[in-house]
């Protein structure tokens, strides 16, 4: 992607040479409530923040007039009752249906964008060789664009936050990628891969056909292989798949 920009509520003066920050700052929704460094972090400074990170999202998405995305990476992640009785938790997020290869509107963009931050869901957002949107750990938000964003930028100072020009460290070329089938045990409740094997000179339209994905996706993140998979995916590797024993994974990544 030509234009990369890391956005954060961090303010790069006071990183060091290696670029850690280096001021105590919360991270994470959940220490609202804490005492930070000598002030109480309330839900009313939160909410400000998360509002000028999607909003800025919806700024640089509107001025380059790309009012869909969408969502790769999805992680199943279930909501506990004690989150859903929280301060947090909106109503909306019901309404939600957060699902692989999903296309989403600018409406459903944003909500999803609160979900994750609020630590209730899991995903990125992608539109081909035109934009990209990832959120990594602590409130990192990485946006990616096949234009420049002044009025995106612009919006994102003007709301509090810093933008960085940097490349994303969840954003890589396909000729990059690397994928494989990984397995472990079926009682292992810990999932501790126990062997894989690399997959090699196979046309990522084929993956896109197993698993019933758009002409779009990426082939990006873990997908569960079932015995319907089983009869192309064991011609691709020397294991003897044995779903009795245990659970398969198609893995894509960098």
């Amino acid at each position: 992607m030509k234009y990369q920009w890391r956005i954060t509520k961090y303010n790069p003066i006071f990183r060091n040479d290696a670029g850690h920050y280096l001021l105590n700052e919360w991270t994470c929704p959940s220490e609202i409530g804490n005492v930070i460094d000598g002030e109480l972090f309330t839900l009313e400074q939160y909410l400000i923040i998360e509002h000028a990170y999607v909003e800025t999202l919806i700024a640089f998405l509107n001025e380059k007039r790309q009012y869909f995305l969408r969502v790769i990476q999805a992680k199943k992640r279930s909501v506990s009752h004690e989150e859903k009785t929280s301060l947090l938790y909106d109503h909306e997020f019901d309404e939600i249906n957060i699902k692989e290869d999903k296309i989403v509107n600018i409406n459903e963009i944003r909500i999803i964008c609160k979900m994750i931050l609020r630590n209730l869901a899991d995903c990125q957002f992608f539109s081909s060789d035109n934009f990209f949107v990832h959120f990594g750990w602590d409130f990192y938000m990485y946006i990616g664009s096949s234009q420049k964003s002044e009025a995106g930028i612009e919006f994102a100072i003007k709301n509090g936050l810093f933008v960085e020009q940097m490349d994303s460290p969840y954003h890589f070329e396909e000729k990059d990628v690397t994928r494989l089938v990984q397995w472990n045990k079926i009682d292992d409740e810990t999932k501790v891969v126990v062997g894989s094997e690399l997959l090699l000179n196979v046309p990522i339209s084929e993956y896109r056909n197993v698993f019933h994905l758009s002409l779009e996706h990426p082939m990006y993140g873990s997908f569960e292989i079932t015995e319907a998979h089983k009869n192309f995916f064991q011609k691709l590797i020397a294991h003897k798949m044995d779903f009795s024993k245990y659970e398969y994974e198609f893995f894509g990544g960098h």
